[in-house]
């Protein structure tokens, strides 16, 4: 798919996946009587060059991940445990959008839900992350860093979106999850499907995701399997992404890819007008030295219709403490099959999470 296109398509809600997880509480501003309410946050930034073709851009932009504040709020109470998320997000590349409003800042929520948690498991009902290729993301090594970044974004850049995987956006869902047994658990849902436009969908869509994780001496490995189905008009989406990592010592390598027909590469809840095919996969290999992290990473996607789209290159993640990073990343990427000239990307920034 052409850069351009997707530019256009997702400047209304630019990309973004959670740094947090759902059980990092950030900083506890309450814990009393049962109940709790925290807050966590993530801010970047990054000076980036840019060399495509005859056309050379500077920016300072957002990386993959955009700045955020999100609430966290729980409440035991009859053997089971309430629970709410909500987080909200920004982009610092408005600016220049926008010759009539300088100074405004739209603000995206990317998560809403609410959890019922106890010994069945945890049922998720409200707007959060799309299960299918989830964790393709999630394990992402350069996900606080730039990745593939179109030149004229006003919002995040790309990681390795339509180079490698496809976005896992926010949708509304009411999603079960089963207790974590010997290192597995298994996540189902249905989801608002696509009906924008002449599309319309009889049904919900629905995605799983199967994970399993276990540490040992030295070491630790993990796997996911998920799926997606839905049909939409006459289009019957299908997909599958998969992956491992696996730890030892410093060392790290992680491995995922997807298959699917009928669903977009850019955003994973998006169904096509036909059954168009796409896989991809991603490859990255990094060591940790004490405050330093090294990370190289090849991720590509395959449009069967004759473009494929790769982004290779390096990071190194200097941690300041642990709230705080350095990051300084290099990459190129190509759409083959296409007269776009490669682009490559030197960035230098910093990360600042609680």
């Amino acid at each position: 798919m052409n850069n351009k296109k997707i530019l256009k398509k997702a400047l209304p809600a630019m990309i973004a996946v959670g740094l947090m997880s759902q059980a990092n509480a950030g900083i506890t501003l309450y814990d009393q009587g049962g109940t709790s309410f925290s807050a966590d946050g993530f801010l970047n930034a990054f000076y980036t060059y840019q060399d495509q073709g005859d056309t050379q851009t500077s920016r300072v932009r957002m990386g993959f991940l955009p700045n955020y504040i999100g609430f966290n709020a729980a409440k035991e109470m009859d053997g089971i445990t309430v629970g709410a998320r909500s987080s909200f997000w920004v982009t610092i590349n408005d600016v220049n959008t926008d010759d009539n409003n300088k100074t405004d800042t739209g603000i995206d929520v990317r998560q809403f839900y609410a959890t019922v948690d106890g010994d069945f498991g945890q049922v998720l009902f409200g707007k959060d992350f799309g299960l299918y290729a989830r964790s393709n993301i999630f394990n992402d090594e350069l996900l606080m860093g730039v990745g593939l970044a179109p030149q004229g974004t006003s919002g995040t850049t790309f990681g390795n979106i339509t180079a490698g995987y496809p976005y896992a956006n926010p949708n509304a869902q009411i999603t079960y999850r089963t207790p974590n047994v010997n290192g597995f658990q298994l996540a189902a849902g249905i989801l608002d499907p696509n009906n924008n436009g002449a599309q319309n969908s009889k049904q919900p869509r629905f995605e799983t995701e199967l994970t399993y994780s276990t540490d040992f001496d030295g070491g630790m490995f993990s796997a996911w399997l998920g799926g997606a189905s839905g049909k939409t008009n006459d289009v019957n989406a299908r997909g599958v992404a998969y992956g491992a990592k696996v730890g030892l010592g410093g060392f790290a390598l992680t491995a995922s890819g997807f298959d699917q027909k009928g669903i977009s590469t850019a955003f994973a809840s998006d169904t096509l007008l036909s059954a168009s095919k796409s896989s991809g996969y991603l490859v990255q290999a990094s060591y940790k030295y004490n405050a330093v992290k090294g990370v190289l990473s090849y991720g590509e996607t395959d449009n069967k219709n004759g473009t494929k789209n790769n982004l290779q290159g390096g990071a190194v993640f200097y941690d300041i403490n642990s709230n705080l990073k350095m990051v300084a990343e290099y990459s190129t990427n190509k759409l083959k099959g296409s007269a776009t000239p490669d682009t490559d990307t030197f960035a230098v920034g910093a990360v600042f999470s609680w």
